[in-house]
């Protein structure tokens, strides 16, 4: 595949979640990537995160599977592994292991709690690890329970994105030293890295422990989303004085002097009852024809069917098909070494990936 990352050679151990994502971005921008799943997974388009691969079938407790994994880390720049801690060195491929063949090998490894720590070893999902890094606490409306925001926050954000940044700078780090090394990526520190925003406005006083109390968690009227004639929704951030003014005269309530109040607190439950009166006056639409496009901070909330539709998204071909199957295109866009569009995976055998490699190299 063409991109910016063609050339690197990377052995992604199968698993579920954030390790196949990470291994998606780094495919996706042109890595060569190995999947190494077990000897009886299937193909299937619908697994996205799955996406343009080379598909090795082991059973890795035969001593001869682990060889040949062995064999591609001699030739590999980067591992990922996103099983609990100790597995990979129970099955012969450890860090240790894997450095002896390859000594430049970047051995990236994603788990929810890290690899030491009195949790490390405990079973857990998404929402156990963003639990403890106080970023869950902080989603939800007033007075209700902590909202589940998908598993964005742990697996993909605090997970796999922030193991595809270690890994480059690892490599980077490899370029000067001639040195690989082991990126330890748990989602309980990506989640806290997170919130470091909030962490702050926290310090200075300006974010309360009280969920749907905060300019950005629902609490401002102003940042919020709102049901519309048609029972749609819209979504609203017109937090600077311009994109506020722009807004209320928009809606028509440039005049009313209850809005001139944008940041007393004190104010908010009233004016976002007030606001939410405004948006039930229009369809979704009526509303986009008005205010979409301006600088009033405004869009539509759109479900999994509408968002690959809208003009913008279809003008950019932020979505794209594979094998019949509707998912995003890669992310971001280089200039001048673009990435190719996505492919379907494909069986291999380690022969074959040796040869391709060595060939390559």
């Amino acid at each position: 595949m063409a991109g910016p990352l063609t050339g690197m050679k990377v052995i992604e151990m199968a698993g579920i979640g954030p390790g196949p994502f990470c291994a998606m971005v780094l495919a996706d921008l042109g890595a060569d990537v190995v999947r190494v799943a077990r000897a009886d997974a299937t193909l299937d388009p619908c697994d996205v995160l799955s996406r343009s691969r080379t598909v090795l079938n082991l059973d890795l407790r035969e001593p001869q599977a682990v060889q040949q994994v062995l064999a591609l880390v001699a030739q590999a720049d980067v591992l990922i592994e996103g099983f609990r801690p100790g597995v990979m060195e129970r099955l012969g491929l450890g860090p240790d292991v894997c450095l002896a063949r390859q000594p430049r090998l970047v051995y990236g490894r994603m788990t929810g709690w890290g690899q030491h720590g009195p949790l490390s070893h405990a079973a857990g999902h998404d929402i156990n690890y963003i639990a403890i890094s106080g970023a869950l606490h902080a989603i939800g409306r007033e007075g209700e329970a902590p909202v589940p925001p998908l598993n964005y926050v742990g697996d993909f954000g605090g997970g796999a994105m922030l193991l595809a940044v270690g890994i480059l700078a690892a490599l980077h780090e490899t370029r000067r030293s001639g040195q690989g090394q082991v990126v330890d990526a748990a989602m309980t520190d990506g989640a806290a890295l997170l919130s470091a925003m909030m962490y702050g406005f926290k310090a200075a006083g300006q974010w309360s422990n009280y969920r749907g109390d905060n300019m950005l968690d629902g609490g401002a009227f102003f940042y919020d989303t709102y049901a519309c004639a048609d029972g749609r929704h819209v979504a609203v951030g017109a937090i600077e004085p311009q994109f506020y003014a722009l807004l209320r005269e928009k809606c028509g309530i440039a005049d009313d002097p209850v809005f001139d109040a944008q940041m007393d607190r004190q104010a908010w439950p009233l004016l976002k009852l007030r606001l939410a009166e405004v948006f039930r006056t229009r369809t979704r639409d009526e509303w986009c024809a008005l205010l979409e496009g301006t600088d009033a901070c405004f869009a539509p909330v759109l479900d999994w069917d509408e968002a690959p539709e809208h003009p913008h998204n279809r003008a950019r071909q932020t979505f794209t098909r594979l094998q019949g199957v509707l998912q995003p295109a890669p992310a971001p866009r280089f200039d001048r070494t673009p990435a190719d569009a996505p492919h379907a995976s494909t069986a291999s055998t380690p022969d074959e990936v040796r040869q391709r490699w060595q060939t390559a190299t």
